[in-house]
């Protein structure tokens, strides 16, 4: 594969991985470990079938060693199927887009819930949305076997397919893509332990933001890190999903967008790293962009519309350079 390939596929699948961090699955729940549960016990209460592990496992990616990856006081987010009620105007794509992370994903949708996707939703009509799974595949994975392991049946290849705009059956190693569960219905002792889950989480909210702000101070020295080892894919996930919590103090926010800029400026996706640079400079007042110290491309995406000849505080003139000897 040549550079450019190789610089395509990355920034194709730093979207792919963004999309599963912004669209947040909010149907799914919290579920802390108490003494001598097992992943199948759990799954078996949840859902009423025990096979449905797998999904436990690959959501809260474990080791799939049938219960003893898990200790008591062990958070899990348990898979649960979301549903939405149709405002009037919405399409399926529209409702994707804003809740599945992609337009494109309305296609599936529309056919998950028994319907076509160039008819629009009837207004008032309660639809499903499925559980988005984050997956990374592994070396012979294909869309075939996914298909099988968590939608059931082979021939449902093609959702997976569609849902992650692939056009082959086999998955590259290191691949993160989405997998759509529809059939994660819960059981009656399910859906009283989500509520349980959705009351606790209301009443501990006076706190998130601390924990947050703490979870940040671990999660943005990775990020450097992903930014300085080139692993721009993980950089985007990350740093989107610290984003996406919009709990950070004015400066992780800053230091977040700084190092998304850098990161799409990496991948060659030029309109996001002119937001994020945005973002950047709005919640640092301090901020100096150098020529000298930054790249030509991270400072044209930082000062595109800067009008010739306008003051801007936040940028650095580059020096002049010495005149040769007469």
């Amino acid at each position: 594969m040549t550079r450019a390939g190789r610089l395509l596929f990355v920034a194709r699948w730093a979207l792919v991985l963004m999309s599963a961090t912004t669209a947040a699955p909010a149907q799914a729940f919290q579920h802390i470990v108490v003494r001598g549960e097992s992943i199948p016990r759990i799954a078996e209460w949840m859902y009423g079938r025990v096979e449905f592990e797998r999904v436990i496992v690959a959501a809260n990616r474990l080791d799939g060693s049938r219960g003893s990856a898990i200790v008591a006081g062990m958070p899990l987010e348990i898979p649960a199927l979301g549903h939405h009620i149709v405002s009037g105007g919405e399409t399926w794509h529209s409702i994707a887009a804003a809740h599945l992370g992609w337009t494109r994903r309305g296609d599936v949708l529309a056919r998950l819930n028994d319907a076509e996707p160039w008819v629009p939703p009837a207004e008032g009509r309660e639809i499903v949305l499925p559980y988005n799974l984050r997956y990374v595949a592994r070396r012979g994975d294909t869309t075939q076997a996914l298909a099988y392991r968590f939608l059931g049946r082979r021939d449902r290849s093609w959702i997976i397919a569609k849902y992650n705009g692939l056009q082959r059956a086999r998955l590259r190693h290191g691949e993160v893509l989405l997998i759509p569960l529809h059939d994660v219905q819960l059981s009656e002792a399910g859906r009283v332990a989500a509520r349980k889950a959705t009351s606790r989480a209301r009443s501990q909210l006076g706190g998130a933001a601390r924990v947050a702000q703490r979870q940040a101070k671990v999660e943005i020295p990775k990020l450097k890190s992903d930014v300085r080892h080139g692993r721009y894919i993980e950089a985007v996930a990350r740093g989107e999903a610290l984003l996406a919590n919009g709990r950070l103090t004015q400066r992780q926010f800053a230091a977040v967008n700084a190092l998304l800029t850098v990161t799409y400026v990496a991948l060659g996706l030029r309109q996001r790293a002119m937001a994020a640079c945005k973002r950047w400079g709005e919640a640092d007042a301090d901020r100096v962009l150098d020529p000298i110290e930054h790249s030509p491309k991270i400072f044209e995406a930082c000062t595109v519309g800067v009008v010739p000849g306008q003051r801007q505080r936040h940028l650095v003139p580059a020096p002049p350079r010495p005149r040769s000897s007469p």
